[in-house]
């Protein structure tokens, strides 16, 4: 999606959402993996929009098994918008929000047999179950799977997955091989194999079909994140735009920002752009000298700390005007600034980038 530098809304800053690249990435991945997909939209669709992610992706042949969410207000978010499929919750279940899973129509990820059997006791709704293999974070230890016994032996054990914690590292393959070895093992302890084993996240799923089982589970390349080095890359969903409100002189020696973080090599220009940290922009992003924004087709630096409100960019000679569009991270006119180039200048991963953008930014889908 692109813009011209008089295009966009009227306000100080935004994101454009692509909703046919988000769902052209969601095929690429089902293609790849050969099953159904478990598309991860939690924390808002990773900043992107929960709602808008999750209806557009409806669209898909077939569709989506359901959908993946960590908190139970995420979930009663999407049934709220008439989300009817499977929504499967990844933060552990506590027996006493078990009403509220229900009220939602909700499934928990249990790791214990006494919430199994509370859960089972209490409702006849599917659960599934995770299996710790490496993540040191939740579920059961895949070398204590026994330890549930009888609990996953009923109808309503519907599936069980895993968490791969360098599937998208170069040399990933040793540390998740291992991971699915675990994972194998574990299943076999059970005393019933589940309709649904996955494992897969985004990088998996695109790496190798031995890690699709019966869904696979894409979360940042669905948004336009990469997956890694050597993997199939997706179309750019999101880009994110501000205003330029000012624009002022700086003499040579002069300083900008807070703590007069940047002094002006040069008699130069100095455009203030109407997004800042209050926005998900990194207070230290114009320190580093590498970052930049498109305006009018160049590529101007980051100058200085960005303050809550707005940040500063050096545009030289380049004509500019107050309402001209500057673009962080997206296409302009004839460039484009990559989602992992703009997370690297501000030292985050790009999941960490797109859901710090904050509520002040309308989503505007196309």
């Amino acid at each position: 999606m692109s813009v011209s530098t008089s295009g966009g809304t009227e306000g100080r800053a935004w994101i454009d959402v692509d909703l046919k690249a988000l769902v052209h990435n969601a095929r690429t991945v089902a293609q790849a993996a050969g099953v159904r997909l478990l598309p991860v939209v939690k924390a808002n669709a990773y900043g992107v929009g929960a709602v808008g992610v999750s209806t557009a992706l409806e669209a898909l042949d077939p569709p989506p098994w359901g959908y993946g969410v960590a908190t139970i207000e995420e979930g009663a978010e999407l049934r709220a918008a008439g989300i009817t499929r499977p929504i499967l919750v990844f933060l552990p279940a506590r027996a006493t929000l078990f009403p509220a899973y229900a009220r939602h129509q909700l499934t928990p990820a249990l790791g214990d047999a006494g919430s199994i059997l509370e859960w089972t006791a209490q409702s006849e709704r599917p659960f599934h179950v995770e299996i710790d293999t490496g993540m040191g974070r939740s579920g059961v230890r895949w070398d204590d799977v026994e330890e549930l016994g009888e609990a996953v032996d009923t109808p309503n054990f519907e599936g069980c997955y895993t968490q791969f914690h360098s599937a998208d590292r170069p040399d990933s393959a040793a540390p998740t091989d291992r991971q699915l070895e675990r994972f194998l093992e574990a299943v076999r302890h059970l005393p019933r194999r589940p309709a649904l084993l996955h494992v897969a996240n985004s990088a998996a799923a695109l790496r190798d079909t031995r890690f699709a089982f019966d869904l696979v589970r894409p979360g940042v390349f669905l948004y336009g994140g990469s997956p890694g080095e050597g993997l199939p890359q997706p179309r750019p969903v999101v880009a994110v735009r501000a205003r330029v409100l000012s624009v002022r002189r700086v003499r040579q020696g002069e300083s900008v920002s807070y703590n007069a973080s940047w002094v002006a090599p040069r008699d130069t220009v100095v455009a203030t752009l109407g997004i800042g940290y209050a926005d998900g922009i990194r207070r230290t992003l114009g320190t580093g000298g590498k970052a930049q924004v498109l305006i009018r087709g160049r590529r101007c630096p980051v100058v200085g700390l960005v303050t809550m409100d707005m940040t500063l960019v050096e545009t030289g000679t380049l004509e500019v005007q107050v309402g001209d569009v500057a673009t962080l991270v997206g296409a302009d006119t004839t460039q484009q600034i990559t989602l992992e180039e703009f997370a690297g200048w501000s030292g985050e991963l790009q999941r960490e980038f797109l859901t710090g953008l904050g509520p002040r930014l309308p989503r505007q889908y196309g």
